[in-house]
């Protein structure tokens, strides 16, 4: 064998070990992202199930506020058949916004704020929420790493051939300010 083809298969090694490389890349990535949302999953399971304990709660105190109450019941059971990440991430924004009109309406009803059942749904509540805010900024960070990983050059070449695409945030979709600001529970 001369110089020349000895040269050529190295070449030819080095791009497969690069392509390797990069391949297995964002495999890990991707991996590390579907992690996280398991991590926000623990937390939304968590949601899920304080949820009709506050609605059973609020139900007695709040006889004409159905329609807020099944929007919260709707949100919730849709949020829990949500099977994919990105049909989680979606149902989970519609309930949040449900959960956001549901506290708006708490603070008609003073007998409610002070009943000690719904105080601890609360504060679980709260507790639950900013887990899942650090949750989400973990995820969204993943989910950044891996798209960037997906997006840049040579390495989006290796992500086209294998079926590598850009993933969506977890965002809300309604006001930051007001998804973002930690629940107040006020007595």
């Amino acid at each position: 064998m001369d110089m020349t083809g000895i040269i050529i298969i190295g070449v030819v090694v080095v791009l497969v070990l690069v392509v390797i490389g990069m391949y297995n890349s964002m495999i890990k990535l991707r991996n590390n992202r579907e992690n996280a949302f398991a991590d926000i999953d623990v937390q939304l399971q968590q949601r899920h199930d304080l949820i009709p304990q506050l609605v059973e709660t609020v139900r007695g105190y709040m006889k004409h506020e159905s329609e807020t109450l099944q929007r919260v019941i709707e949100a919730r059971s849709g949020a829990m058949q949500a099977t994919t990440i990105d049909e989680k991430i979606v149902a989970e924004g519609k309930l949040t916004s449900a959960m956001q009109g549901l506290k708006v309406t708490f603070e008609q009803y003073p007998d409610l704020k002070a009943s000690a059942n719904f105080k601890q749904l609360q504060e679980e509540i709260s507790d639950v929420e900013n887990k899942l805010a650090a949750s989400r900024r973990f995820f969204n960070s993943a989910t950044k790493e891996y798209n960037n990983s997906v997006e840049t050059f040579p390495a989006n070449i290796i992500a086209g051939m294998f079926n590598f695409r850009k993933e969506i945030s977890f965002d809300l979709g309604t006001d930051r300010a007001t998804v973002s600001a930690a629940p107040k529970i006020q007595f």
